[in-house]
């Protein structure tokens, strides 16, 4: 059984395909009369299945080396699409998560989106983004994991522009798109570029290659660039980073499985681009560069957010930002650890945040309040979710943070003060979030607050549950440090950053009937972090304004250039015909003279031209 299931486990993507597919009926409207709740048991079904699939095959997979399934999907002459899948404890891992948060996220929607006419949409669009996520998990194959990041991004689309009836939401949906779409045209042209340079497409072929490839540094800088952008676009990186702010006017369920699982996605593919990069130090440089901005901008902009969700989601693009740097520096391990506790924290807290949403029928953190008496489990798992994102001994974030600092204290110490004061500045946040909305006295709109019921709640339990065993859960699979071999310096300096985010959070003032200070300078910079440093307003003004320009320069040219000479030789040729008209003699002996005294033209000139006429023997 254990070998059956070992065997087919690259099956596990087509449970959640096969669940979207058979939801269909419901999410289409041809099924009516029975409502769209069973569409969403089957949906629940097929990723049951999956979870509990990938799950015992992980269980037994320790003892087992890594195996590769090679699948040909299409050859001719000299191209070949064939794809590799990867079985890894590292990709059945994967499969773990993704399933796993992807049913509790299910269960979640239930309760979440009870009343929504579309519910069986949402769970097929869900249940695409799961086959998606898994099958990108156990890719091999860079035009495999390419095609994958496509149905993300039409999925992200469909999920962002869900309520499609509203303006804004259709705006944030059509600029997830195409800011996407930015990252992954670069990363095809890397694809392509690489299926020339490589002759294959398997990641395995193409670290091979990578060993003796010799690219010139341009060749090789272009190609790591290329390849960085279109994970950039997925985990919201600087400068592609704006989508996931707005993606934000999506369904909540939809918002945890973004921030916590395709933002990872997008990261998980960049961990495997890491010897292929290794060719460029520029675009080595580059991703530390990216990833420093982001983390530690998207970390400011969050303090100043008064939307709940919206100050969650730049705390998501800071972590990536980390993410990348980790992976600019060569350290793949710490990278897919921080995945893994963010992941599970960043889940928890937006699962909360939802409940929040739900019962107060409000984002804005300035109406809320007084909440911790009224919702005991939401504000638990509020508490434990911000614990497991900051470095709070012994959660998982903390050991991930110390693994990567501990080797970087004496060869890059900078690297210890980003993480420092990125850790320090997202306790301050959440403790911001968390006094607003849970402490303090309550308002109109939290007065009468109930905690959410079973189908919501169960999720949440069981996520924090699951935070607060993930350090055991490391440690039984070594992924902990010995106690001797810990920094404690380090250590003390992580917790240190926590321990003075939390007290300054929890001490300035937060007033809620104003959300901008009356001092001007002050007001200033609340501006500046509040509106993401006016990037919007820049791409506006440059990139905007000259596509705008070149449009318009294009209009004209097509207009008056390409339509005026067209129209030039039609206007000539009625012209002649109507002139000529009037020299029509009608004798035939006449039309034979001029015929052929204009092709004897023709044919001198063409003779003169190409040198017939040099060769005459007069």
């Amino acid at each position: 059984m254990e070998q059956f299931l070992f065997s087919t486990s690259w099956f596990v993507p087509l449970y959640s395909l096969l669940g979207a597919i058979l939801t269909l009926p419901w999410g289409i409207g041809i099924i009516q009369r029975t409502g769209p709740r069973p569409a969403a048991y089957i949906n629940l079904l097929t990723t049951v299945v999956a979870f509990v699939h990938s799950l015992f095959v992980f269980k037994n997979i320790w003892d087992r080396e890594p195996e590769k399934l090679l699948v040909p999907w299409f050859k001719a002459a000299d191209l070949d699409l064939s794809f590799t899948l990867e079985i890894s404890a590292v990709s059945i891992g994967a499969t773990v998560l993704i399933t796993g948060l992807s049913l509790l996220a299910q269960v979640y929607a239930l309760g979440y989106m009870e009343k929504d006419w579309s519910l069986a949409r949402f769970f097929a669009l869900l249940g695409f983004f799961e086959a998606a996520l898994t099958g990108l998990a156990i890719s091999d194959s860079l035009f495999l994991s390419y095609a994958l990041l496509e149905v993300l991004t039409l999925s992200t689309y469909l999920l962002v522009g869900f309520w499609y009836a509203q303006p804004l939401v259709v705006t944030a949906a059509r600029d997830a798109f195409w800011t996407k779409r930015v990252g992954d045209l670069l990363l095809l042209m890397a694809t392509v570029t690489l299926s020339n340079l490589a002759g294959s497409l398997n990641f395995s072929d193409l670290y091979e290659w990578a060993q003796t490839a010799n690219l010139s540094p341009v060749t090789s800088t272009l190609l790591g660039l290329a390849l960085i952008a279109g994970p950039a676009g997925k985990c919201a990186q600087f400068p592609l980073h704006l989508w996931l702010d707005e993606a934000m006017e999506g369904p909540n369920p939809a918002s945890v499985m973004r921030n916590s699982l395709v933002v990872a996605g997008g990261a998980y593919l960049l961990y495997k681009f890491q010897p292929l990069l290794a060719l460029s130090p520029v675009a080595l440089n580059a991703l530390v560069i990216m990833g420093t901005v982001t983390a530690i901008g998207a970390t400011l902009v969050s303090i100043a957010q008064i939307d709940i969700k919206r100050s969650l989601s730049h705390s998501t693009s800071a972590y990536m930002g980390l993410v990348f740097l980790a992976v600019g520096l060569q350290q793949g391990g710490v990278a897919l650890m921080l995945l893994l506790t963010h992941a599970i924290a960043k889940a928890l807290l937006f699962m909360s945040s939802g409940s929040v949403i739900l019962t107060t029928q409000s984002q804005d953190l300035t109406e809320m309040g007084g909440l911790w008496s009224r919702m005991p489990a939401t504000t638990t798992a509020f508490i434990v979710g911000s614990a497991g994102m900051v470095t709070f001994l012994p959660l998982g974030s903390f050991w991930a943070m110390l693994g990567w600092a501990d080797g970087f204290v004496n060869i890059s110490p900078w690297v210890i003060g980003v993480l420092l004061l990125v850790n320090g500045l997202t306790a301050l946040n959440l403790t911001r979030v968390f006094r607003l909305v849970f402490w303090g006295k309550p308002q109109q709109k939290t007065r009468r607050t109930p905690e959410v019921g079973w189908q919501m709640a169960f999720p949440m339990v069981t996520l924090t549950i699951l935070t607060l065993l993930l350090p055991l859960m490391l440690q039984q699979w070594y992924l902990l440090p010995d106690w001797e071999s810990i920094n404690w310096y380090v250590a003390l300096a992580l917790f240190a950053s926590t321990v003075l985010g939390v007290v300054i959070g929890s001490t300035v003032y937060l007033h809620k009937a104003w959300s901008r200070s009356r001092f001007l300078a002050w007001r200033f910079v609340q501006d500046l972090l509040g509106y993401d440093f006016y990037i919007d307003r820049v791409y506006r003004v440059t990139v905007v304004s000259a596509v705008a320009l070149l449009s318009k320069i294009s209009a004209w040219s097509d207009r008056y250039l390409v339509d005026g000479l067209v129209n030039l030789v039609g206007f000539a040729t009625i012209f002649g015909g109507q002139t000529l008209k009037y020299s029509i003699s009608g004798q035939s002996q006449g039309y034979m003279l001029t015929i052929l005294a204009v092709v004897s033209v023709l044919v001198f000139f063409i003779g003169w031209s190409s040198g017939l006429l040099d060769k005459l023997p007069f």
